[in-house]
C-alpha cells in the first residue's frame, strides 16, 4: 500500500499537529528515561536520537507506517535478490558485495562465488602495486559513484594507508582539474584507474583519453603497465591499449559500487586486509538491518525519521556536520547516495506522488562548519535539522585537539537545543532545533564500512516508506543528452532550433 493511503500516514498527519507547540527541553524534563529510549546502537556506530523533533507515539506511528507499507518484506526481497529495481528490471545486490565466501546456497550461490572470484585477483593486483616501488602516483578517473566513494573512503582511512603512494581523483570534465594533477605527475611513475562500468562515459572517457595523450607525450609507452579499467567493457578498453580489467555486474548500482572493482584505489591505499575489513563492517550492519526488530534497527530508525521530518514536519534539508577532518567529503558522498536515490517525483509504478521526497543535504566538517554556516542553523528562520558525526578515539597524539574537538561537537548539539535567552534580540537563540548525534569508537575500514552500509540502508527504507525506485537515476540522463548536441553547436556555430535563451548562450561563449 502507498504510504499516503494507509492509516498510519493519516495518524501521523494529526499527530504532527500536537508538535507545533513541541519543545525538546520540556520533553526532557517530562520523561527522564528520553536519553535512554532514544539512543539506538548498531555494529560499530551508536546513536542519540533524543534530541530529535519526536517522542514514542510518533516513534510507534513510524514503525507502524513502515509495516503498512511493506517495508520488511520488501528488504527481505532485496536480500533474496529479487529484481526490486523494476524500471530496469535488476536486481539490487550490492550487499552481496560484503557477504562472506560461502555463505549463500540456493540461486545466490553462484554470483557470490563470481564476487570472491572477482576480488581475489582485484586484492591481489593492489598489492601488487603497493608493493611496486617504482609506482607512487595513482590516479583515478572516474565520476559520480566511481569517484565519490573511493575519494570519500581513501581520505577517511588516510591513516591507514601505506607511506609513499599518494593518491589523486580526477573526475570534473573542467581540463582545469586533468591538468592541476598532471602537472605533479611523472609518466613511469603512475598509474591510471580508469572507472566506467560502459566505458563510455563522456566525463570519464574525456579525462582518459587525455591522460593517456599526456603518458605518450610523457615519452610512455607501456599503456598496459600503467593504465587498468574498472569496467564490463573490456573490448573498449583493449581499443586504448588497457589488458588488465576489473569487471562488476549490472546490479551494481554506481552509487553503490565502492564494494566492487571501484574500491580498487582503497585496496591500494589500505591492503587487501583493510580492504577485508571494510566488507566486515558493512556486512555486520548488513545482519543488523536484515536481522533487528524495527524498534531496534538503526537504520529503520533514521530513515523513518527522514520521513518524519520530510513529510510531517516539512523540513526540507539536512546538514550533515562530520567532527574528523578525515571525513570531510563525507557530506558530498551523501548527497550523491541519498538525493540521487530518492529525488524521485513518480512511484514504483509511474504515478505521481502527492508527497516530498528526498530533503536538501549539505554540510561541512567541524569546526569550520561553526565559522561558516552554523550562525544560520542556530539563529535563522529556517529550522534545519543537523546531523553530527564524531569519533570518540584519535589516531594522533594530540590528545588535547581532540578533547577540543569532541567538546565543540557535544557543545553545539546542546546550543542547538537549549538555545539562549536575551531581552535586546541579536544574542538570542531560539532553541530547540533539531539534531542527530551519531559516534564511533574509532575510525577505522571496519567501523567506515558499518558507518557507509547504515547509510544505504537508511536511504532504502525511507525510499521503500515512499513508494519509490531508489536504484535507478533516469534524472541524470536528460542533461547529458542534451549536452552532446550543444557541444556540437559549440564547435559550429548553429543555433537553429534552440530555444532563444539557449541559443543566446552559445552564441555569448563562442563570441
Amino acid at each position: 500500500m502507498r504510504c499516503d493511503q494507509t492509516a498510519a500516514w493519516k495518524a501521523l498527519i494529526a499527530h504532527a499537529d500536537t508538535f507545533k507547540s513541541f519543545d525538546l527541553r520540556s520533553a526532557f524534563e517530562q520523561d527522564l528515561e528520553r536519553f535512554q529510549s532514544l539512543s539506538p546502537s548498531a555494529p560499530h556506530v551508536w546513536a542519540d536520537l533524543s534530541k530529535n523533533h519526536t517522542d514514542t507515539v510518533t516513534e510507534a506511528l513510524l514503525i507502524e507506517l513502515a509495516r503498512q507499507t511493506g517495508l520488511e518484506a520488501h528488504r527481505d526481497a532485496m536480500f533474496r535478490g529479487e529484481p526490486i529495481n523494476n524500471t530496469e528490471d535488476r536486481a539490487v545486490m550490492h550487499w552481496l558485495l560484503r557477504q562472506p565466501e560461502g555463505t549463500l546456497s540456493g540461486a545466490l550461490a553462484a554470483p557470490l562465488k563470481q564476487v570472491h572470484d572477482t576480488l581475489k585477483p582485484l586484492l591481489a593486483f593492489a598489492e601488487q602495486v603497493r608493493a611496486h616501488t617504482q609506482i607512487t602516483d595513482v590516479v583515478n578517473i572516474g565520476i559520480g559513484g566511481s569517484d565519490l566513494g573511493p575519494q570519500m573512503a581513501v581520505l577517511a582511512l588516510q591513516d591507514f594507508a601505506m607511506p609513499g603512494k599518494r593518491f589523486h581523483f580526477v573526475s570534473n570534465v573542467d581540463g582545469h582539474e586533468l591538468a592541476g594533477v598532471l602537472k605533479v605527475l611523472k609518466a613511469e611513475n603512475t598509474l591510471f584507474l580508469i572507472a566506467s562500468k560502459t566505458f563510455t562515459t563522456t566525463e570519464t572517457m574525456t579525462n582518459a583519453r587525455s591522460a593517456l595523450a599526456w603518458f605518450r607525450a610523457q615519452g610512455g609507452t607501456d599503456v598496459a603497465r600503467h593504465f587498468v579499467a574498472l569496467t564490463t567493457n573490456v573490448a573498449a578498453a583493449a581499443e586504448m591499449g588497457i589488458t588488465t580489467t576489473f569487471g562488476f555486474w549490472d546490479w551494481v548500482g554506481g552509487r553503490y559500487s565502492l564494494w566492487s572493482a571501484i574500491g580498487l584505489p582503497l585496496a591500494i591505499a589500505i591492503g587487501a586486509q583493510g580492504f577485508r575489513d571494510l566488507l566486515a563492517g558493512a556486512h555486520a550492519m548488513d545482519q543488523h538491518f536484515q536481522t533487528a526488530t524495527m524498534e531496534n534497527n538503526l537504520p529503520v530508525r533514521l530513515g523513518l525519521l527522514d520521513v518524519w521530518y520530510r513529510n510531517f514536519l516539512n523540513y526540507t534539508s539536512r546538514s550533515v556536520a562530520p567532527y574528523h577532518s578525515a571525513l570531510r567529503r563525507w557530506p558530498a558522498y551523501l548527497q550523491q547516495l541519498e538525493m540521487e536515490s530518492n529525488g524521485k517525483r513518480v512511484d514504483r509504478n509511474g504515478h505521481a506522488l502527492t508527497y516530498d521526497t528526498s530533503p536538501v543535504l549539505w554540510g561541512e566538517p567541524g569546526t569550520n562548519g561553526q565559522h561558516a554556516y552554523f550562525q544560520m542553523l542556530h539563529q535563522g528562520t529556517d529550522v534545519v535539522p543537523v546531523e553530527f558525526i564524531a569519533v570518540k578515539k584519535p589516531t594522533h597524539n594530540m590528545a588535547d585537539h581532540h578533547e577540543l574537538l569532541l567538546a565543540n561537537a557535544i557543545a553545539q548539539a546542546q546550543a542547538l537545543m537549549l538555545g539562549q535567552a536575551d531581552e535586546g534580540g541579536h544574542k538570542h537563540f531560539a532553541g530547540n532545533r533539531p539534531s542527530t548525534f551519531l559516534l564511533v569508537d574509532e575510525l577505522s575500514p571496519t567501523s567506515l564500512g558499518a558507518l557507509i552500509a547504515m547509510q544505504e540502508h537508511r536511504v532504502f527504507v525511507s525510499g521503500s516508506v515512499w513508494g519509490i525506485n531508489s536504484f535507478d537515476q533516469w534524472g541524470v540522463e536528460l542533461g547529458k543528452v542534451l549536452a552532446k548536441d550543444i557541444h556540437v553547436r559549440i564547435a559550429t556555430g548553429d543555433v537553429d532550433g534552440l530555444d532563444a535563451s539557449t541559443a543566446a548562450l552559445v552564441a555569448r561563449v563562442r563570441g
